[in-house]
């Protein structure tokens, strides 16, 4: 029988594994035991700041205070992404941009009205503005709602930005203190693996032995059990997406009151992209890039110039990564969450939500002995290798759809050789058909028809629309639908408040519970 999980690894991805698995174990009445251990020498990355909506879920399920959430890990609101001149290269002065949003008025799986935008019943407007209010909403600054609206609920749908190091030490605390969880703190010095493949026990560089009976790789890059203690293979992406570094700075406010974007703000550059994400105190800007295309001491020098103030007394963090996946998620007695399972460049925030997507599914499918082991690996790794090759196929249309030219960086990318053949097909295929529901069968899509649409069309992506698809009625039904896009446009602004007002009445008020 399965009684004792070891998770091996904190930060992010091991402290959330940790406080679900138990959170779910007190629940349903489970003596299984929980432990991780994690070194006291390894700071957390935090080069992820950005999280997907399924995050209040997550936080919901773990009975966490949205306003203590705010609070304690510097987060604000995020309501979606601004990609600036990712189309093409802007004219001085002049930037070029579109949003992939979280809300849109209608469910284009149940009415789809991108044909419609297409042959251009909404008149000459961006197709984000055509479909949604909250490009609005970002625009000037509003926060998706208001100290009255119960907490993990909005008007506009919603998820944040926050410290990731602030996040680990919170679910830290809730798992230690109210689920009781194990911590152990320790370094690894050696990973027994017996004649079968799986992992006898893990030895601490003390001579502490650690047993379980399932254990979870939480890491990072290091991949220690999986990876360099099972030998399961890393297959490496570079030759899809390029960028292989990162340089981050924290940027204080210029002034305590400044606004605070409620968008994740990623602007092109001739080597790769800088992230922009406003916290309470700060705002996190990086430059992700390739070092094939500019030199470290070019990107840091980049990165400083963006930042719009002087920040010679920051020091600048540089990463390195490799973009790729291990060839298997769950071996044997071992399950790899987080960094340690693989790594996608930060464009779409997808990192946090597929260490949600692991557990979720790790939760609802508990092999409750071992020889029930091999079944649910099979079912694991399909799911996941699946989810991570729409990841990469997603990001990558990013770039494939970019008209940029200003650098090689831009070109290669759009090289046949470098894209991935599902998703030649796929822009094949929308050129003359309208994306669709049966495009995005499978309930594991990382990425919905939604998304997609938002990226598609923002970058200038035509679908020529046969107009036998477009009936009379169907054009009608519209025509009002983008009528009552606009009706709302007006009145969610004038609901909604200030998002800089809205996070400094949290620290007095709370969100009420519904």
């Amino acid at each position: 029988m399965v009684k004792k999980v070891l998770i091996v690894g904190g930060g992010t991805a091991g402290w959330l594994t940790a406080a679900r698995l138990a959170k779910q174990f007190i629940d349903s009445g489970s003596d299984i035991e929980v432990s991780i251990v994690e070194s006291a020498n390894i700071p957390t990355i935090g080069v992820g700041e950005g999280t997907w909506p399924t995050i209040r879920d997550t936080l919901k399920t773990l009975d966490i205070c949205e306003t203590e959430f705010l609070n304690t890990c510097d987060a604000t609101f995020k309501q979606g992404a601004k990609f600036v001149n990712w189309k093409k290269v802007a004219d001085e002065n002049e930037d070029i941009y579109y949003r992939h949003l979280f809300t849109s008025l209608y469910d284009p799986w149940e009415f789809n009205l991108a044909p419609f935008w297409s042959s251009g019943i909404a008149g000459e407007v961006p197709y984000s503005e055509a479909v949604s209010m909250q490009g609005d909403v970002c625009e000037q600054g509003k926060a998706p709602k208001n100290i009255t609206t119960p907490q993990y609920e909005g008007l506009q749908g919603y998820a944040y930005h926050l410290d990731a190091a602030k996040f680990a030490n919170l679910l830290k605390d809730k798992a230690v203190n109210k689920m009781k969880v194990r911590h152990i703190i320790a370094d690894i010095g050696h990973v027994s693996v017996q004649s079968d493949g799986s992992i006898e026990y893990v030895e601490t560089v003390t001579g502490e032995k650690l047993h379980a009976d399932l254990f979870i790789d939480c890491t990072g890059f290091k991949c220690l059990l999986l990876g360099d203690a099972m030998k399961v293979p890393f297959v490496d992406l570079s030759h899809t997406l390029f960028v292989n570094r990162a340089v981050a700075l924290q940027v204080p406010y210029e002034n305590p009151n400044s606004p605070i974007a409620c968008e994740t703000i990623s602007t092109a550059q001739p080597e790769g992209w800088i992230w922009d994400i406003g916290l309470q105190s700060r705002r996190g800007i990086g430059f992700v890039y390739s070092d094939k295309y500019i030199s470290k001491g070019c990107a840091e020098q980049r990165i400083r110039e963006y930042a719009g103030i002087n920040t010679d007394d920051i020091s600048a963090k540089h990463l390195e990564f490799q973009v790729g996946y291990r060839e298997k998620f769950w071996h044997k007695n071992c399950v790899a969450i987080g960094l340690s399972a693989a790594f996608v460049e930060p464009l779409e925030a997808s990192a946090i939500f597929l260490v949600e997507a692991a557990v979720n599914m790790l939760c609802d499918k508990f092999p409750h002995s071992q020889h029930e082991f091999e079944f649910i690996e099979k079912q694991f790794n399909q799911s996941f290798l699946f989810r991570w090759n729409k990841t990469i196929e997603f990001i990558k249309m990013h770039y494939v759809l970019s008209q940029r030219t200003d650098g090689q960086f831009w070109l290669d990318n759009k090289n046949i050789n470098s894209i991935p053949d599902e998703l030649r097909s796929k822009l094949a295929h929308w050129q003359n058909n309208p994306l669709s529901k049966y495009d995005f069968a499978s309930a594991f899509e990382p990425f919905v028809m939604d998304s997609y649409q938002y990226v598609l069309y923002g970058m200038g992506f035509k679908t020529e629309v046969d107009s036998s698809r477009l009936s009379a009625e169907k054009t009608k039904k519209a025509r009002a639908m983008f009528a009552e896009v606009n009706k709302y446009r007006t009145l969610v602004q004038e609901k909604l408040p200030n998002h800089r007002e809205l996070i400094e009445k949290l620290k007095e008020y709370k969100f009420p519970k519904v």
